[in-house]
């Protein structure tokens, strides 16, 4: 798998892999999202393909302190391959360049498979709750 920027040929692609995956929620706009994330500095989303492909996504951006990683996701054909952990790296070397020491992933509490997947990979609860408000 080739690991880089999605192009543009891919946003479709993209956005059906989100919502194949489930990530996608009525409440946002999962083509807003991408756009957002292309525009700035601080945020991309990176793309894995074999053969011109796309099989894999990840959003990751910073907030200047901590990175973030949203919409990671694999097409199930392609799964249990270590695509899912490849695009974990290449999120933490975007980040790593860009001086980040700290990453953070939200995954749903109800989500067992992405927890299982994370801590495989060495990540861990931090002792913290998330509170949120809508401002739209």
């Amino acid at each position: 798998m080739q690991i880089g920027p999605l192009p543009p040929a891919h946003f479709d692609a993209a956005i059906q892999l989100w919502q194949d995956a489930g990530l996608t929620r009525p409440r946002n706009d999962p083509t807003q999202d991408l756009h957002r994330a292309l525009a700035g500095s601080a945020s991309t989303v990176l793309a894995g393909t074999e053969d011109e492909t796309l099989i894999a996504t990840a959003m990751v951006g910073h907030d200047g302190h901590r990175g973030w990683i949203y919409y990671l996701a694999v097409s199930e054909n392609a799964r249990c391959r270590g695509h899912g952990r490849a695009m974990i790296q290449a999120c933490e070397a975007w980040l790593f360049e860009r001086g980040m020491s700290k990453l953070n992933v939200m995954v749903r509490e109800d989500n067992a498979a992405a927890r299982g997947f994370y801590a495989s990979l060495g990540y861990g609860l931090d002792e913290v709750v998330v509170l949120s408000r809508r401002l739209q």
